[in-house]
């Protein structure tokens, strides 16, 4: 019997037998709908419900409200809200708020009606059993960082993890039922720490490295969950392939430990199958690697006199990749602007500050001899690996890096990069990726991939993600990360083309904040149209989960490809009732866009 005949069977015997407890019932053409309640429908918890998991919490559950709610009466407090959003650390230490404030014609960020600000698995269980016995929505957020609106929906229980955010180190880490053969030096960290907590404590501290996200702001659980990539993704693998063991609340209130002995295939479904979907992540355990002694970047702007010039530039620099950079030493991107001009924002590990600039020679020397185009030589620089996340550093040696959180008692480590300031709070239009697999790179196919890449960027910007296309990384890397649940494509390819654009922040009831509506629908045609060329050279390459279309096509097969069945069969063992459902989640085609609605 197929999943949805199953389905329909049980729902209509337990409506036969008097109802399912907790869900209302409502008539839509003659079928049976099932749906979650809000507040003022029937079902919605009293105040001594809400009382009981405030006890059992230890006091830990609020009652959110919009941050602007009082911008009519207090002028002050909400320039001072206002100001406060153009801090990263300010925003995710807000219960109501999330990092990117909406997608056109998709989602706004609205707080929940309530959170529970949990600070350890006892009190996500609790919060768990609550939303399961009265049907609500129950959402999850650490960094709150989810582009797709997944840490966010109104009318809904908020876990909230920001305070679980311890991080330890662990010499000789064996997972639970596994061997001393196992052990492996490895940090353990709390679902609410962020990779600069991370960082701080494996690399700064302690002389080791994580793999872990790019953007220090960004939330350990969800990007493991996600899958993850980081700026030296092409060395060590995704953050998942590094996963080793995690803790997870699950539907029925179950404090749990996944890895490879117990409930394994829970853990293989946590690696890469998506946050907030499988149940609540409350820590991980994840392997460190030995720190290399540099890490370094390659920073600068190359401008073409005309098209054709962009075109040879894009072909030389194409052909170089393939041959210099495609390997385990380079990371992060390139993007090909308006103006004609290819941005340069690579990073490096494992070579010094000569090694890298020898690198680099034979495409700088071909761009000053064309006399084509104009640029500033580019800056190649190398700094000890261990202060590569090191605030105090940066402050020293190049001041506009880094920006601490200049908060008031704000921890010292907390800073974030410069580049990454300008998306908080930010307003989505549109959002196109795709993997491109590294068959692109032989001789043969440059070309095409060539005049694919400069005719999309004739209709917008296009990013080059290389740490987010595994393919030229080591053996073992590749292994590890073909050993997660991610898309299998992931190994193949060279790079992520991401297509973006977006404006201010335009949280819901937030004064000065204006739309263009007309505008923004204009922009996201236009980025859609200009990811078609690079579609029609890979076609059905996939994409990454966290950093897709909001309205993306085929999503079971483009996120997750020949792992989605295997992935719906966990699903469905530790969820059957679908009680963490996020946007194309594992198992979300059985609801409504809204998370409310159950489809009959």
């Amino acid at each position: 019997m197929k999943r949805r005949e199953v389905l329909k069977a049980s729902l209509g015997a337990a409506l036969v037998a008097g109802g399912l407890p907790g869900l209302a019932r409502a008539q839509a053409k003659g079928k049976a709908v099932l749906y979650r309640v809000r507040p003022g429908t029937p079902g919605w918890p009293g105040a001594a419900d809400w009382e009981g998991l405030r006890r059992a919490t230890s006091g830990r559950l609020l009652k959110l409200a919009s941050p602007f709610a009082g911008c009519a009466t207090d002028a002050s407090a909400c320039a001072a809200t206002r100001e406060q959003l153009k801090n990263p650390y300010a925003v995710g230490d807000n219960p109501a708020l999330t990092q990117t404030s909406g997608w056109q014609d998709a989602w706004l960020s609205q707080p929940s009606a309530y959170a529970v600000a949990a600070r350890n698995a006892l009190d996500v269980a609790a919060a768990v059993n609550f939303a399961r016995t009265h049907k609500l929505r129950l959402v999850v957020k650490g960094g709150g960082h989810s582009y797709k609106g997944g840490s966010n929906a109104p009318d809904s229980l908020l876990v909230w993890t920001r305070a679980m955010n311890d991080v330890t180190l662990i010499d000789a880490f064996v997972p639970q039922g596994g061997t001393q053969a196992e052990a492996l030096p490895a940090v353990s960290v709390g679902a609410g720490a962020m990779w600069i907590d991370a960082y701080t404590a494996v690399t700064t501290k302690a002389g080791r490295y994580v793999q872990g996200g790019g953007c220090t702001t960004v939330g350990v659980a969800g990007l493991v969950t996600g899958g993850g990539f980081g700026s030296f993704s092409k060395r060590y693998g995704s953050a998942a392939a590094s996963l080793l063991e995690a803790e997870i609340v699950t539907a029925d209130g179950q404090v749990r430990i996944a890895n490879a002995h117990t409930n394994p295939e829970l853990f293989w479904a946590l690696k890469g199958g998506g946050g907030g979907t499988f149940g609540v992540v409350t820590r991980l355990t994840l392997r460190t690697h030995e720190l290399p002694a540099t890490f370094g970047g390659v920073f600068g702007d190359i401008t073409a006199d005309s098209d054709a010039a962009f075109k040879a530039l894009v072909a030389c620099f194409i052909a170089f990749y393939r041959e210099r950079l495609f390997n385990e030493h380079w990371g992060e991107q390139v993007s090909l602007r308006e103006g004609r001009k290819l941005h340069l924002a690579m990073v490096f590990q494992g070579l010094d500050g000569a090694q890298a600039k020898a690198v680099w020679a034979p495409f700088l020397d071909w761009v000053r001899a064309s006399g084509d185009y104009s640029f500033k030589e580019p800056t190649i620089m190398a700094v000890p690996a261990r202060r590569f996340w090191d605030a105090a550093f940066w402050e020293k040696t190049a001041p506009a890096i880094m920006a601490r959180d200049d908060r008031e008692g704000a921890p010292a480590h907390h800073a974030v990069w410069q580049g990454d300031r300008g998306q908080v709070g930010w307003y989505i239009h549109g959002y196109e990726s795709s993997w491109l697999p590294a068959a692109l790179l032989e001789e043969g196919a440059q070309a095409r991939l060539v005049d694919s890449l400069c005719a999309a960027s004739q209709q917008w910007w296009v990013e080059l993600h290389f740490n987010k296309g595994i393919a030229g990384a080591p053996p073992q890397a590749l292994a590890a990360t073909r050993d997660t649940a991610t898309h299998p494509g992931v190994v193949d390819a060279f790079a992520l083309a991401i297509i973006a654009g977006g404006g201010d922040p335009a949280y819901p009831g937030m004064p000065g904040a204006n739309v263009d509506e007309q505008e923004a629908r204009r922009r996201a045609a236009k980025i859609r149209r200009a990811m078609d060329p690079l579609r029609k050279v890979a076609p059905n390459a996939g994409t990454y989960v966290s950093e897709s279309d909001f309205f993306q096509q085929r999503w079971q097969d483009t996120y997750w490809g020949p792992n989605y069945p295997k992935l719906l069969q966990v699903k469905e063992r530790y969820d059957p009732d679908g009680l963490f459902t996020v946007r194309h989640g594992v198992g979300s085609e059985q609801w409504s866009a809204d998370g409310f609605t159950r489809k009959a």
